[in-house]
């Protein structure tokens, strides 16, 4: 189970408790960005947990982090998504069958009581994605087995958009399997810029298909 994180404070704290509680065998792998909260020195005094400290940059961190890993099923979980009881069966249930080679569950986004949320409704609009889209992204949890992971190159070394290539990489080689059950996901990042979110969540994934390099994609995401 590789966790990429970058000064996630206390909520990594939780996100790897949660983790914890799944059943095993389970091998955690904690791929940081180079926080400077001490969260990760925090993380290190688990003894059921290894790390490796890159550049920022989530499709490194995930490349790194599974090269770390020792399993042959990956799994990638963002530190604000909670896996629902009993998810890593799930997980072996899927690629044993041999008819799958990854998958992804499926997200209900739920809003952080923190922040207002003026747009509610819209907080929605990445579960039904996630319910009909054949390429997931990386808060549905995906996994994949090592095998088909290192043939397709593994998580691209890009600054955006690393999870949606990897899906289209796997996707061609055998269709991913959606498991129905629920991620919970916080909607933290959409409630701080609501219409923002919207809008990118919309019009990234066609710009990437037509070839707009990821480093540009990047900076239109952080407003640069």
């Amino acid at each position: 189970m590789v966790v990429p994180t970058l000064d996630e404070g206390e909520a990594l704290d939780a996100a790897l408790d949660a983790l914890a509680r799944q059943p095993g065998p389970l091998e955690l792998v904690l791929a940081d960005g180079g926080s400077r909260d001490g969260s990760v020195e925090r993380a290190l005094r688990r003894d059921d947990l290894v790390a490796c400290v890159t550049r920022p940059g989530r499709g490194h961190q995930l490349r790194a982090g599974a090269a770390l890993a020792t399993g042959e099923l990956l799994a990638f979980v963002h530190v604000d998504v909670r896996l629902p009881d009993g998810a890593l069966d799930d997980v072996r249930r899927v690629l044993s069958d041999g008819r799958h080679e990854a998958g992804a569950f499926v997200t209900r986004t739920r809003p952080d009581p923190s922040l207002p949320n003026p747009l509610g409704p819209l907080l929605r609009l990445a579960d039904l994605r996630s319910r009909w889209t054949r390429h997931p992204y990386g808060d549905q949890a995906p996994f994949v087995t090592r095998a088909a992971y290192e043939a397709v190159g593994g998580f691209p070394d890009q600054p955006l958009m690393e999870d949606y290539e990897l899906s289209l990489r796997l996707a061609a080689r055998r269709p991913i399997a959606r498991v129905r059950r629920e991620v919970l996901v916080s909607g933290r990042r959409f409630q701080r810029r609501p219409l923002r979110s919207a809008l990118l969540m919309r019009v990234l994934p066609p710009l990437y298909r037509l070839g707009v390099p990821p480093e540009r994609l990047a900076r239109l995401y952080r407003g640069r």
